[in-house]
Formats: structure tokens, sequence, C-alpha cells
């Protein structure tokens, strides 16, 4: 064990006893800065590990939800500036770094897989948005709670099924191309899917929200892919800082609203967890077993279960602050996008450890 982690580790372990004392004696109103402390250490102890490392922004993304529910008033507002306001702006720039990941060819890949393609994003549009609206209605959770629910399984996935496809030696360049072709029509998708399903909760304005995203998604991921297509190679620091910075803006997201919708959130947090889980192993699951009844390649199974598994959490964040409800749409985004996280680490670290089964017959 790397010496770093043991001493990170055993710190971390002392603070998090000292909060399950302060928890059982009543004095949970204390814990907070034990709890965050425990959280924030044994992050900085995974990123000293191989094995770990891939783990550690989600213990680091629980240290924010902690500070958020600990502390709310220190993220919701500074003097007259509302923090809420900051959420499409980083999301825009979490967008542009997806943009400069990308390049023109990967939309090549409608032609080049278009079964897969195909599949794909019928399981995407499909499943998940269906999957929460029934567990919105079979939870009976408030009306934009569950509007919330319904928006997190009607948007498309980001860049984090990319790196899981990777991981678990699916095929990437589905993967990829999936990602950009079901972020290029997310602006009609999802409006319409949450017209149709959502709008049985709360009132849904499918043009606003159609605007919205494309302001919020499609420029920014156009000047991406435009910044890359003329200086692919020329700005290498680019390429690595924005990851970080990315990163950085979804802690912040979720810290963001999690602080303004901490009331709600700790009135039904344990069931819209329970939703969380649910929602996305259903999402795998059903991904991964309709390609293999259509008779897909294992590579290619694993790459939709994890497309379809997996959300863009910044952008449903996004559009529940473009509704004026990110206190309470935008819940479910900051519950599922953690959870996502670790399951699809975990998934991903599984599959490539079993290997595929052409390896294996061959």
């Amino acid at each position: 064990m790397n010496k770093l982690f043991k001493y990170l580790f055993i710190v971390s372990g002392a603070s998090f006893f000292v909060t399950l004392i302060l928890i059982l004696y009543g004095k949970g109103e204390t814990a907070g800065p034990f709890l965050i402390l425990s959280l924030l250490l044994l992050a900085l102890g995974m990123r000293s590990t191989k094995k770990w490392k891939g783990f550690s922004f989600t213990v680091l993304i629980f240290a924010a939800v902690s500070l958020s529910l600990y502390y709310p008033q220190s993220l919701v507002q500074i003097g007259d500036f509302q923090y809420k306001k900051l959420i499409v702006p980083l999301l825009q720039i979490i967008m542009f770094g997806m943009g400069t990941a990308m390049s023109f060819n990967d939309f090549y890949g409608v032609i080049k897989m278009p079964k897969g393609v195909l599949i794909g994003l019928v399981c995407q549009f499909s499943i998940m948005p269906v999957l929460g609206f029934g567990l919105a209605s079979l939870f009976n959770f408030p009306p934009e709670i569950a509007a919330g629910v319904v928006l997190i399984g009607s948007s498309p996935s980001g860049l984090a099924s990319n790196v899981m496809a990777y991981l678990a030696k699916a095929n990437v360049a589905l993967s990829v191309t999936l990602t950009a072709v079901a972020t290029i029509i997310a602006p009609f998708m999802t409006p319409l899917l949450m017209k149709y399903l959502a709008g049985s909760f709360v009132p849904i304005d499918f043009y606003a929200m159609m605007i919205s995203i494309f302001k919020m998604v499609i420029l920014p991921v156009v000047l991406g892919l435009v910044f890359n297509y003329f200086f692919q190679g020329k700005a290498k620091w680019l390429d690595k800082a924005m990851p970080i910075v990315s990163m950085s803006a979804i802690a912040l997201i979720i810290m963001i609203i999690t602080a303004a919708g901490r009331d709600s959130l700790l009135s039904i947090g344990l069931l819209l967890v329970v939703t969380a889980i649910i929602h996305n192993l259903m999402g795998y699951l059903l991904g991964y077993w309709s390609c293999r009844l259509l008779k897909m390649k294992e590579q290619d199974c694993r790459t939709i279960a994890l497309e379809v598994g997996m959300q863009n959490g910044g952008l449903a964040s996004g559009i529940a602050l473009e509704m004026g409800k990110v206190s309470t749409v935008g819940l479910a985004p900051a519950v599922f996008g953690p959870w996502m996280n670790i399951s699809g680490s975990s998934l991903a670290t599984w599959w490539r450890d079993k290997g595929t089964k052409e390896k294996t017959t061959k």
C-alpha cells in the first residue's frame, strides 16, 4: 500500500469515526468539519494509488455535497449575487471542453456503424425517460421533484460514458459517436420527452427549453469542435486543463444545487437516492440485454449499456435553472450524478477484468 495513501486513510478513518460518535450522541450538526475532512483526505489518498484513482472524483463530490448540506448559505449567495447564476456559464465551459475532445470525424461513425448508432439512440431516448416517469409516479414524488427525475432520464449521455467505455474495453468509437449525435439531437428530443412525460407534473414550454439547450449545449460544443479543428495539437495545455476545469465545474454545479435545495433534499433525500440507483442500474441492464437480443457484439452491448445508463447531469441542471426550478427540478440531477460515477466506474472495472467473450472464445 502506498505510504501516503496509508497515512491519509488513517487520518480520514479517524475523522469519520469522530463524525459517527458525534452523530450517535445527537451532535450531528457539529460533525460537518470532521465529515468533510474525512472525505477530502480519502479523495487525496485515492489519487495517489493506481487502483482507486478513478473513484477519487466521486469521493470529492461527496465532500462537496456534505459542505453544501452543512453550510448552505455560503453557497446560495454572497451579497446580492446568487451563485445559481454561475450554473449556465459553467455548463457552457463543460460543453466547450466536450467539443474540444471531439472532432468532426466522430460524426462519420453514423455512416460506419449505423446499426449501433441507431439502436443506441433508440435505447437512450426510450428506456431512461420511460423509467424516470415510471419511478417518479411509483414513488409519488412532489410534482417538481418528479419532473427532475424525468429530466435526468431525458438527457443525453456525456463524456463520462466515453471514459467508462474505454475502461470497460468496449467500443470507444461507438461511444464517442453516440455521445456526439445524442448531444446534437438533444435540443429536440429532450424538450419533446419532457413535454409528453413530465408535462403531467409541471408545465413545460417546449420551444423555450429547446432554445435553452441550443444555447447551453450546441453553441459551445460547435465552438469546441471548431477550436479543435484549427488548433489540434497546438494547444496541449488546453487538453490537460479542460478535464480538471470540467470536473471542478461539475463539482461546483452540484454544490450550488444541493445548497439551494437543501430542505427538500433532507426530506426526500433517501428515496431520491434509491430512485437514482434503480433508474441507473435498470438503464445498464435493459441497455445491455436489448443489444444482446439484437445479436450485437459484446463490446457494442457494453458501450450502449453505459451510454444508456449514464446521463449528462450538468445539462439537466442547466435546464432546471432555465426553468426557474433549480432547487426542486434540479435535485434529481444533483443526486444522480455522483451515483452514476460510482456505478459506471465499478461496472467498467468489472467488465475490464472479465474480458470479452470474443477474446475468451479465441
